[in-house]
C-alpha cells in the first residue's frame, strides 16, 4: 500500500513524499491516520536532526515520519491481535513507548510509523507497551488531541503536598485550593483550565496570567468566568504586566495566602521568580514547560524552601494511564479539547506549519491528512466564506459551538475539503 508522508531527512529537512509501505507482520498493526497535532517537540526535532536523542544517526538514509499526536482507523490488524483490535476502530497511541530502553518513538524513529502520514504500520512494541488505545468518541481531533491533554493531566497528578509531621506525600493538585497558570493563557494553560474545573478535587480558585490581553481575551471567551462558577471555582485572567507590582496583585486575589499549586507554562525566568513567590505554605511549583536551554536557570527562595516547606519539581509529559483519562473525559464531554485549537490545515500545509511553528500565533495546529487546504486560523472562517461557501458553512459550525472546532466542523470539512 502506498502512503503520502511527510519525511524528516536531517536537521530542516522535511519533504512530502509517496511511497510503498511494507506488508504488516503478524504483530503489527495498518492504520488509517486522519490528523495529527502539530507538537513543538516535532519542531525541536527537526532543528536538531539526528543530534535529537530519538533521532536516528541514519536518519539520512532512512528518513522517518514526523508527527506523534496522530489518530484515525485501524484498517487491518495482524493475526496475533485480531481478537484485541478491530478494523474500523478509532484510535489514539501513547508515543511515549520506552521499549526495553530505547529512546525511539513514533514521529522521530521510525521509517513507516508517525502522525503526518495517510497510512502507516503500527509496529509490535506499541501493542506490547499497551500504548495503541481505542478512543470511543465521535470524533478524531478528540483523539488526536488525547496525547497533549495527556501531558496537562500528568502534571495534576505529578503535583504533591505533604503532611504535617510524616514523611508522606499526598500527591495531585490541592482540593479546594488556589491554583494559578503562569503564561496560561496559550493553548496548553487553556486545557490545563478545562481540566482542573471538570476533576473532582478541583481547586476553588484558578488565576490565568499572560502579558498579552488579546490572548487573555480569548481565553476568557472560551472558558467563562460564569462556567468556572456553575462548578464552584472563582476564576480570573490577570496581565501581570498591567501591573507596577503583578506579585501584589496576584497575593491580593488569595487575600495574601498564596497558592498551592503554581504551573509554569512558558520557560521565562521572571514567570519562574515569579511563581516562587507566590507559593504558600506547603506549595508545589511545577515548572511544566520545556526549556531549549540546557542552562536555563532562575533564583528560588530556599528559605522558604526549608521554613515554609515550598517545593518546586517538574513534569515534561503524561504516561499511558493519563492518555486513558483524557481520552475517557473527551469522548464523555467532560473536558473539551478543541480549546487549545486555533488553526486547521491539510497535509500540503504540514511542512511549513512544523517550520515556521513558533512563529504562528494562537493555539495547536491540527493537520488534516487526506484533505489539501492551507494552514487557516479558525478566526478567519468568516472573512474567507464570503469568497468560498465552504469556510462560510465551517463558520457556521464554529459559531454553532461557541467559536470551537467540533465534531460537525470535523465532517463537513473532511466531506468538503478532501484531495
Amino acid at each position: 500500500m502506498k502512503t503520502r508522508a511527510v519525511r524528516m531527512y536531517g536537521q530542516d529537512d522535511l519533504r512530502l513524499e509517496v511511497f510503498d509501505l511494507p506488508e504488516i507482520k503478524e504483530d503489527e498493526i495498518l492504520v488509517k491516520v486522519v490528523c495529527d497535532s502539530v507538537c513543538m517537540s516535532t519542531y525541536k526535532a527537526l532543528k536538531q536532526g539526528a543530534n535529537h536523542k530519538r533521532v536516528p544517526d541514519d536518519v539520512h538514509e532512512k528518513p522517518v515520519i514526523v508527527g506523534h499526536e496522530m489518530a484515525g482507523e485501524i484498517v487491518k490488524v495482524g493475526a496475533k491481535y485480531e481478537g484485541e483490535f478491530k478494523p474500523g476502530q478509532k484510535f489514539s497511541l501513547q508515543p511515549a513507548l520506552n521499549y526495553k530502553g530505547s529512546p525511539y518513538a513514533p514521529g522521530y524513529s521510525y521509517q513507516y510509523f508517525g502522525g503526518n502520514a495517510t497510512y502507516n504500520v503500527i509496529p509490535q512494541e506499541v501493542m506490547e507497551l499497551g500504548c495503541l488505545l481505542v478512543y470511543e468518541g465521535d470524533s478524531y481531533f478528540g483523539a488526536s488531541l488525547g496525547e497533549p491533554m495527556s501531558c496537562i493531566i500528568g502534571g495534576f497528578h505529578a503535583n504533591y503536598h505533604t503532611v504535617p509531621g510524616a514523611y508522606q506525600h499526598i500527591m495531585g493538585t490541592k482540593k479546594g485550593g488556589n491554583l494559578v497558570v503562569m503564561g496560561g493563557a496559550g493553548p496548553m494553560g487553556l486545557g490545563a483550565v478545562d481540566y482542573a474545573l471538570a476533576i473532582e478535587d478541583r481547586p476553588a480558585m484558578i488565576v490565568v496570567t499572560d502579558i498579552n490581553d488579546e490572548r487573555l481575551s480569548r481565553a476568557s471567551q472560551f472558558i467563562t468566568k460564569e462556567r468556572a462558577k456553575a462548578a464552584g471555582v472563582e476564576l480570573h485572567y490577570v496581565n501581570t504586566a498591567a501591573y507596577e507590582d503583578p506579585i501584589a496583585e496576584l497575593m491580593r486575589l488569595t487575600d495574601g495566602y498564596g497558592y498551592d499549586d503554581v504551573f509554569v507554562y512558558a520557560p521565562v525566568e521572571q514567570l519562574v521568580l515569579q511563581g516562587d513567590k507566590i507559593l504558600a505554605k506547603d506549595g508545589c511549583m511545577n515548572f511544566f514547560a520545556g526549556p531549549t536551554d540546557h542552562g536555563f536557570s532562575a533564583a528560588i527562595n530556599l528559605y522558604n524552601v526549608h521554613y515554609s516547606n515550598t517545593h518546586i519539581m517538574g513534569s515534561t509529559g503524561g504516561n499511558t494511564d493519563d492518555l486513558k483519562e483524557a481520552l475517557e473525559m473527551s469522548a464523555k464531554g467532560l473536558i473539551n479539547p478543541s480549546v487549545m485549537l486555533t488553526h486547521i490545515g491539510g497535509m500540503d500545509a504540514a511542512i511549513d506549519a512544523i517550520k515556521d511553528l513558533p512563529k504562528i500565533p494562537g493555539g495547536k495546529k491540527l493537520i488534516y491528512n487526506f484533505i489539501e487546504m492551507p494552514l487557516t486560523a479558525i478566526d478567519d472562517f468568516e472573512q474567507l466564506g464570503k469568497t468560498d461557501e465552504r469556510f462560510k458553512h465551517l463558520h457556521e459550525l464554529v459559531v454553532k459551538h461557541s467559536g470551537l472546532w467540533n465534531t460537525e466542523a470535523e465532517n463537513y470539512l473532511l466531506e468538503n475539503f478532501s484531495v
